[in-house]
């Protein structure tokens, strides 16, 4: 398992449209891994695959919403091999995001508050089924990866431009 580096915005590479997994074979696994060590580095809850610059549409989630003894985090990583979002809710939420690839920057994003997603595990089992509250929001927000989208994008023009700007600002800072 290896920590990779995470393109951040403005990098064009975050703008490509990610390619369907054709096999899941021992290299997808290998990747799954990586992903998982480094989303859990930066720390993040979700990272899609065209974040470390692997164009394929593959995404990782450990909300780690349950609590240890010691207060820190339960891992319990899911993987999602060529997400679908099906029969999105009329009902929205709003959530104020954050993106591994704009780093430091936040704001609120308005997203169904529930939705149908069919995907394919690491074993190759499709699944299908409803998802709602956090983990529905993290699942949109990645699989927006997987279209060359950030959540920046569903912004204003304004703040956007605000928020590349903040992001730029703390780049020259550093």
């Amino acid at each position: 398992m290896a920590i990779l580096p995470i393109i951040e915005a403005p990098d064009p590479r975050l703008r490509v449209i990610s390619t369907p997994v054709e096999v899941v074979d021992d290299s997808i696994r290998a990747l799954v891994a990586d992903m998982l060590e480094t989303m859990y580095d930066a720390p993040g809850i979700g990272l899609a695959a065209v974040q470390i610059g692997v164009p394929k549409r593959l995404l990782v989630i450990d909300l780690q919403e349950q609590e240890d003894e010691e207060g820190k985090g339960i891992r319990e990583p899911r993987v999602f091999i060529n997400p679908e979002i099906l029969d999105p809710d009329e009902e929205y939420t709003v959530y104020n995001e954050g993106c591994l690839s704009v780093p430091d920057q936040y704001a609120e994003v308005e997203r169904p508050a529930s939705t149908r997603a069919r995907w394919m595990d690491l074993d190759g089992n499709q699944h299908d089924e409803r998802i709602d509250g956090m983990l529905a929001t993290c699942l949109q927000h990645e699989m927006d990866h997987l279209e060359g989208v950030l959540f920046i994008d569903h912004l204003s023009r304004l703040k956007r431009e605000m928020v590349l700007k903040r992001l730029l600002k703390v780049r020259k800072a550093a």
